[in-house]
């Protein structure tokens, strides 16, 4: 990377940070996603080292992405942790030949409310689930249950002294994550995450806790190979929706987070298309690994520009830091409180819903507001893909309702022709409204129908106007004057504009 040389002092103390900032998140995130730890090392590895050296997004950072966890974590209950790499590798792969058709660029024209509603969702999910993990008690599969559910299991576990003291670590641990931006300006260039998970750990091993902690071993030895009886679930309808499911997800998340890095800084523009074949091939590299589906993360990303990162050196660096750490420091991860890893992921879950976005989509917007909340709520209560279907589904929907503007005016003095002037869009939507009007005007009189301002009118409205025209001069001796209908064949003209006096 001969052009990261003159900037590399910048980008190697940007590297730090965004080791510190990685590190306590790559552990996290494997913990909730009920995998080994090591894993999620291996991820956040692998995004900084492979990824991190192909071209794309210069200065966004990847690894194992808290919006993933949930999914994760349901692969891994229903197909078991040896079939996770193969998932992911068909993950990857799809990803790349996505890159190579250039389909990144579509990626941008999913609906914002949708993406949001999915971060609110995942959100949600991830602090409800975390949260029974402070306490001690299961979590309920259903998200359903998990959400309505929380009250009670908080409740008992204030209860139970023996539980008090996880409790205690995890809501520290947020409080030190949220406090920290109050810290002074030179203190806060150590990330507050790692700062609270410090602090936790040096709380639990001074008084004696009673709280579980992080258990870790080589790094190498969680490599899991595909092995010959796993490539045989290659047929397994479960094993691929859920990667493409994997794909689909870390793919919108990878470049709507690449949209929002891009807003952060001045520096070269990201291009979608290659920086989905460099996350489809890093995806790749884990599955073949057996870790974690990889992502683009914002907080890493933002993290890394603020601190001052200039190429992508920052991000390969970072990569360097986590498996030297993997390599050489491995043992001391096992002072890290589990409830510690809890409270940081509760933050980490609660920081994706966006609150003040739909407050500010209600006021201006309510229909994106609505696809946002619906989307989230579907993703709580039923399953991520489905949510995320069912969300899509609505913004579509909400797009060619609002792509349907049809105006309707009438004018009726009594005694002269009936007249009816569309404009706008007229299409099956607006169809009803449009039929209302024309089945209220009077048989008796003439009616002028002039549709000068209609930009589209579309099979079913042209069909369904002709049907009305032709029983209205049937049940009366005067005729119907159409102005301005495209492509209309008249049954016999008029001056003015077309007569219909039969049916079309």
């Amino acid at each position: 990377m001969p052009s990261s040389i003159p900037h590399l002092r910048h980008d190697f103390a940007a590297s730090l940070v965004v080791f510190l900032v990685a590190l306590p998140l790559c552990i996290g995130v494997a913990v909730a996603s009920g995998v080994p730890a090591e894993l999620g090392l291996i991820t956040g590895i692998v995004g900084g080292v492979v990824t991190g050296l192909m071209r794309g997004s210069s200065l966004q950072v990847s690894g194992p992405a808290a919006g993933l966890t949930v999914l994760v974590f349901e692969a891994v209950r229903t197909l078991g942790l040896a079939a996770l790499g193969l998932t992911v590798l068909l993950a990857g792969v799809l990803q790349v030949v996505m890159g190579l058709l250039r389909w990144g660029r579509w990626f941008r024209a999913i609906s914002l409310a949708v993406v949001e509603g999915m971060l609110a969702g995942i959100g949600l999910v991830i602090v409800a689930g975390q949260l029974y993990s402070a306490a001690g008690v299961p979590a309920p599969t259903s998200g359903t249950a998990r959400i309505t559910g929380l009250p009670a299991a908080l409740a008992r576990g204030l209860g139970d002294p023996a539980e008090l003291a996880p409790l205690a670590v995890a809501a520290g641990t947020v409080l030190v994550i949220v406090g920290w931006r109050y810290a002074p300006r030179p203190v806060r260039a150590v990330p507050g995450a790692l700062v609270a998970i410090l602090l936790a750990a040096l709380a639990t091993a001074l008084l004696g806790l009673p709280v579980a902690t992080v258990r870790i071993g080589g790094v190498l030895d969680a490599v899991r190979l595909p092995e010959a009886e796993t490539l045989a679930a290659l047929g397994d309808i479960a094993l691929l929706g859920t990667a493409l499911a994997f794909a689909l997800i870390a793919s919108a998340e990878s470049l709507f987070g690449a949209a929002a890095v891009d807003r952060l800084h001045d520096g070269t523009r990201t291009d979608y298309d290659k920086e989905l074949v460099a996350q489809g091939f890093g995806n790749t590299v884990c599955g073949l690994l057996g870790a974690l589906p990889m992502t683009a993360v914002v907080v890493r990303s933002a993290a890394n520009v603020r601190a001052g990162a200039r190429t992508k050196a920052s991000r390969v660096l970072h990569g360097v830091w986590l498996l030297l750490f993997a390599a050489l420091l491995p043992g001391t991860l096992e002072y890290v409180p589990l409830p510690a890893l809890a409270g940081v992921l509760v933050h980490a879950g609660w920081k994706l819903i966006p609150f003040g976005r739909v407050a500010a989509l209600w006021r201006g917007h309510r229909g994106e507001a609505f696809v946002l909340v619906v989307t989230a709520l579907a993703i709580v209560t039923v399953s991520m893909l489905e949510g995320v279907l069912i969300g899509l589904a609505l913004s579509v929907g909400k797009a060619a309702w609002d792509a349907s503007h049809l105006r309707i005016e009438r004018t009726d003095d009594g005694a002269g022709p009936a007249r009816v002037s569309l404009s706008g869009n007229a299409n099956f939507l607006r169809l009803p409204k449009m039929l209302d009007v024309l089945e209220a005007l009077p048989k008796d009189r003439p009616v002028e129908l002039d549709f000068s301002g209609l930009h589209h009118l579309d099979h079913a409205c042209r069909a369904a106007l002709e049907t009305w025209a032709a029983r209205h001069c049937a049940a009366g001796p005067e005729a119907v004057s159409l102005h301005s209908l495209p492509e209309h064949r008249p049954a016999r003209p008029a001056s003015g504009g077309e007569q219909v006096g039969a049916a079309p």
